[in-house]
């Protein structure tokens, strides 16, 4: 019995002279009496027996509230694995996922884990309509959310309100789209932004249905938004109607956003006298950079009411005047104000008939060296205001000539005054090319003036012969095009067998394409299959017309096969 009692304690680990003091001062103090020696202790390094256990509860509190939390992320990735999404503690995008009112119930319960959430896109999910309270009445959960896009979610009068009681849980919104909601519009708009804090700093409302009453309703907010920089309006046409006056009273207003910089109001169903009002307010708006007044044919004859004040746009980087209907006096009032807008870099007058006859005059009062746009499709163009283009064309990243018929026949003139590397787009559509022009065109890539280019739009051009188009593919040169358009007329058809070898040599020199559109063309089976295998391959959206019954089956045969290119 001693032996094994000695050799017990031979076994066990010797203690030092300092534990053997420190565990006799331990019991001879009382418990009220510790907390002193337990600072002298936590000086030495020494834990206290209380100290310890204290420790050990926390470590085991502070376990189980990190598994809770990986249970709760847990269910947040599953959700999210679902329909198709990653995780993001910060940013929450479910666009185009076919979100049902379930799914959103469900997603309302997962936002208390979410807390840091900084961003929501739900955007493009027709059946949460109707249904939007399951998710507004959980927003307190994520009130640092900065922004909130719920573009076409077919919302109703009962969802716009209910968002409107929710946002004052998200102070810090600064970004609220609500495009493509029929519903916003209609009298709920006051409710809604009503409801916001000064923070917000883009409002967008696309194609709401908005009326008079609405525009009344926006522009009583705006003073109320020191920070506002967008604010997008377009594709609203009733926002101008009962004379105007909702509209007066929106323009009259913007003159509280000086911050803005973007303005939008394109297809607003504008007049001259909407142009008034907007004009008097442009003095106050110094900071704006983009100014979109497109399709409103209201507009014509009556821009000399809007242009007097447009030199106060000191700023102004972008003018979008396209589809208005613009008239030789209109297009001369803005000529006259052009050269004080000496940041301007994008000028839009296409689809203006009139503008045709005025190219020589807006190019002399452009500040050229900065341009970066300037479309002149559907414009009438003669051959002398081609050749005033030319002039313009050495410093555009995007030149579109489309729908003029005077470009045939002489593209060479436009393609030699390009600067190699310069030119992003190239849109040529309909505009009468003969074989030579792509040819010249061929010649131009080899020389390596199209090494930047990404969108090539040769549409509508059936005139170019099988020479042609083989010759453009053979030449190379646009390793960066993603986008690149070849389609026939609707009405016309054509077979590509002859060129189609050439166009399956030039795909692997073409590593960035990510669209190829051949509508109407032609071709056998078996070049079906081999065409389809190859976009299959490069991931290449390849669009053709869906009336071809052998179509489908050549391209699923193609990829089942996948045969040699």
């Amino acid at each position: 019995m001693d032996s094994a009692d000695g050799q017990r304690g031979r076994d066990a680990p010797r203690r030092s002279p300092l534990d053997i003091i420190m565990s006799q001062i331990r019991r001879k103090r009382t418990a009220s009496d510790r907390k002193p020696l337990g600072r002298f202790l936590s000086r030495t390094g020494i834990p206290e027996d209380g100290e310890s256990e204290g420790r050990e509860e926390r470590a085991q509190s502070s376990g189980a509230a990190e598994d809770e939390r990986d249970v709760s992320w847990g269910r947040v990735c599953v959700f999210l694995q679902r329909l198709g999404k990653k995780a993001d503690s910060r940013s929450l995008s479910l666009a185009h996922c076919d979100v049902t009112a379930t799914d959103l119930l469900e997603l309302a319960t997962l936002l208390q884990f979410l807390p840091q959430l900084e961003e929501m896109d739900v955007s493009w999910n027709e059946l949460i309509g109707g249904c939007l309270h399951a998710l507004t009445s959980h927003l307190h959960h994520v009130g640092g959310i900065r922004t909130l896009r719920l573009c076409s979610c077919r919302l109703n009068a009962d969802d716009v309100t209910a968002l409107g009681e929710a946002l004052g849980c998200v102070p810090h919104l600064e970004v609220l789209d609500l495009s493509w909601n029929g519903g916003v519009g209609g009298g709920g708009l006051q409710g809604l932004l009503g409801k916001v804090y000064p923070p917000l700093r883009e409002i967008r409302l696309v194609s709401c249905q908005l009326s008079a009453a609405d525009a009344t309703a926006l522009g009583g907010v705006l003073s109320s938004l020191p920070r506002l920089s967008v604010l997008d309006v377009s594709c609203n046409p009733h926002l101008s109607q009962d004379g105007g006056g909702g509209f007066s009273d929106l323009a009259a207003s913007l003159s509280h956003a000086t911050s803005l910089t973007t303005l939008r109001l394109q297809a607003c169903g504008l007049s001259t006298d909407g142009l008034d009002a907007l004009g008097g307010s442009l003095r106050y708006l110094p900071s704006v950079r983009e100014m979109d007044l497109s399709c409103n044919k209201g507009l014509s004859g009556g821009l000399d009411h809007l242009t007097f004040h447009l030199a106060h746009l000191t700023h102004l980087e972008s003018l979008d005047l396209h589809l208005c209907c613009l008239t030789h006096t209109d297009l001369e009032a803005l000529i006259q104000v052009l050269p004080s807008l000496t940041a301007l870099t994008e000028l839009n007058v296409s689809s203006n008939k009139e503008a045709g006859a005025s190219v020589h005059a807006l190019v002399s009062a452009l500040p050229l060296a900065q341009m970066k746009r300037l479309p002149l499709n559907s414009c009438s163009l003669s051959e002398e205001s081609f050749t005033a283009l030319a002039l313009a064309v050495p410093f555009l990243r995007t030149v579109d000539v489309s729908w003029c018929k005077v470009v045939g026949g002489r593209v060479a003139l436009l393609l030699d005054a390009l600067q190699p590397s310069v030119v992003l787009e190239l849109r040529l559509s309909s505009c009468d090319l003969s074989t030579d022009d792509l040819r010249h065109l061929a010649v131009v890539c080899r020389r390596g003036c199209m090494s930047s280019l990404l969108v090539l739009d040769l549409s509508y051009n059936g005139s170019v012969g099988d020479d042609g188009w083989s010759a453009l593919f053979e030449a190379g040169g646009l390793g960066s095009l993603e986008d690149v358009d070849l389609s026939l007329r609707p009405s016309t058809s054509a077979s590509c067998s002859a060129w189609l070898p050439a166009l399956h040599r030039a795909l692997p020199r073409l590593p960035a394409l990510t669209r190829l559109a051949m509508q109407r063309w032609t071709m056998g089976s078996r070049e079906r299959q081999q065409l389809c295998h190859s976009a299959r391959k490069r991931n290449v959206l390849l669009e053709r017309d869906p009336d071809f019954k052998d179509a489908a089956s050549s391209c699923q045969t193609a990829n089942q096969e996948s045969p040699e290119e």
